[in-house]
């Protein structure tokens, strides 16, 4: 994906920064009022989703709960302060991590913000994670793809037509000179106008997530603090420019804007959430794609440690035990983690992060119910915390309580009915328990959440043949076979479309 989905993405992310928009907050820019040809809310959400279908299905794209959750806690932690600074949020964000070292971040139409591991790794507090989701949910926040409609409508809907395409077809061929090639061959018929927005635009995602930052109690500085670092990394070596900077071009006066607005703000503490740091060492480590880039990150973290250069003792322990994990060497990995656990002080669970891998560790090592017990502790600490719902769910199957696993389950996918993930393991735990219709079912209701109809059609007819289903199973088997089949002809009627209209 770091070969295919990124490259693509840049243009996409490049377009959201030079289009132009409208004033929507105080000390903001005047770009422009939008006009009736600017992309509707809906719309948006329909080109922002169809895109994800071919993300999410992408083998780099981050399922990981604890990263999952966090970087949406921390995302809903922006978007609720758009209360206190007047903006209109009514609209749904999703936000998502990406496997990739690159130093990036990105906004795609209809809500949805892509965060590099690379960003997550490269940033030292949470502060300067959550000024580079502002920025981006300042972007959305400001219709910047929608607003390039109400400038030359023509080109802009022949700009937008050739960046989606790009999208997709970078992602669905895994080559990056094609997306890149149709996409930029789109952007070329409308780049001298958009230009000269560029640092309009860029400048009023500054202000909006400079709002969003302080109204939601991070450190202000750290805008100007990370922008800074990155555009020294630009100056120092050209040939290792953080994407970020290629994407969102750092400017003096860009950075002097924040700095100045940082310092009529005032400086606080804030208040850093204790997973930020063992968020930080697990996409460092989730990050790596082979045993010996594990062994090497475990190897840095001890020396780290011993040198006393670790930005944190405890992340630093757990990204060697979940390295270790990694490479199934369970009792590295428990010890690595209690002294994880031992820098962090405290009682009980300790994090999400801890918790789950505590019972992950042993589940695995084979002691499902120390697994279990863990896990039920994690539950009870951290109601609001997916992973450690799903912590729980694996344990279950590992205990053999089959039954409970699958109830448990069914409640999951009705509680988090678009995540796919859930289906998933309620496949697994159907699995487990001998029903294979079941199994298939659950299987075909995730192929559907991720719009991979033909897949899900072919799961259903699995389904049907397996033989262990009673009259009504087969019942409700046949039923979401007919609509599966009926939503496969309606998507390609769609994909006529909006090839028809933008290609």
């Amino acid at each position: 994906m770091a070969g295919a989905l990124l490259p693509a993405m840049t243009v996409m992310t490049f377009a959201s920064a030079i289009v132009p928009t409208r004033a929507a907050a105080q000390g903001l820019p005047t770009l422009g009022q939008s006009s009736a040809s600017d992309l509707s809310p809906a719309m948006e959400r329909k080109l922002g989703e169809r895109v994800m279908r071919a993300i999410r299905a992408d083998p780099d794209y981050l399922s990981d709960l604890l990263l999952s959750d966090y970087i949406n806690a921390l995302g809903s932690r922006l978007v609720s302060a758009t209360r206190k600074v007047g903006l209109d949020a009514s609209q749904s964000f999703e936000f998502f991590v990406v496997r990739d070292p690159a130093i990036n971040a990105f906004s795609l139409p209809g809500g949805f913000i892509g965060i590099n591991t690379g960003l997550i790794v490269t940033t030292r507090t949470e502060s300067e994670l959550a000024s580079v989701v502002g920025h981006e949910t300042g972007h959305v926040l400001q219709h910047h793809i929608a607003r390039m409609l109400g400038q030359q409508s023509q080109n802009s809907w022949i700009a937008l037509g050739g960046l989606l395409l790009g999208l997709l077809a970078g992602i669905g061929a895994r080559s990056p000179d094609l997306g890149m090639g149709i996409a930029m061959g789109g952007q070329g018929l409308a780049v001298d106008r958009q230009l000269r927005f560029s640092r309009d635009a860029e400048r009023e995602a500054d202000r909006v997530g400079f709002q969003l930052l302080q109204a939601a109690g991070f450190d202000t500085y750290a805008m100007p603090t990370f922008f800074e670092r990155l555009q020294r990394a630009d100056a120092i070596n050209e040939a290792g420019v953080p994407e970020y900077v290629r994407t969102h071009p750092l400017t003096t006066d860009r950075i002097a804007d924040m700095l100045n607005r940082s310092r009529g703000a005032g400086y606080r503490q804030p208040e850093q959430s204790p997973e930020y740091a063992f968020v930080r060492a697990r996409a460092l480590v989730l990050q790596q794609k082979s045993a010996s880039d594990y062994a090497t990150i475990a190897d840095a973290q001890r020396t780290a440690i011993r040198t006393q250069t670790a930005p944190s003792v405890a992340g630093a322990w757990y990204a060697v035990a979940l390295a270790e994990f990694k490479q199934r060497r369970w009792e590295p990995a428990r010890d690595a983690l209690e002294k994880s656990r031992t820098a962090f002080g405290g009682t009980g669970p300790g994090t999400p992060s801890l918790a789950v891998l505590g019972s992950d560790i042993a589940r695995q090592s084979g002691r499902p119910e120390e697994a279990l017990r863990i896990a039920t502790q994690a539950r009870a600490a951290f109601p609001l915390s997916q992973a450690a719902d799903m912590a729980y769910a694996d344990a279950l199957v590992a205990s053999q309580r089959i039954p409970e696993a699958t109830k448990f389950l069914q409640a999951q996918v009705e509680r988090y009915r678009s995540e796919p993930i859930w289906w998933r393991a309620l496949a697994g735990a159907w699995a487990a328990g001998g029903k294979r219709a079941r199994q298939h079912e659950a299987l075909a209701e995730q192929y559907a959440l991720q719009g991979q109809w033909m897949a899900a059609v072919s799961q259903l007819k699995l389904a049907r043949d397996a033989g262990d289903a009673d009259f009504y199973e087969m019942s409700t088997i046949d039923a979401k076979l007919h609509e599966f089949q009926r939503r496969y002809r309606e998507d390609k009627e769609d994909e006529k479309d909006f090839n028809k209209q933008f290609g």
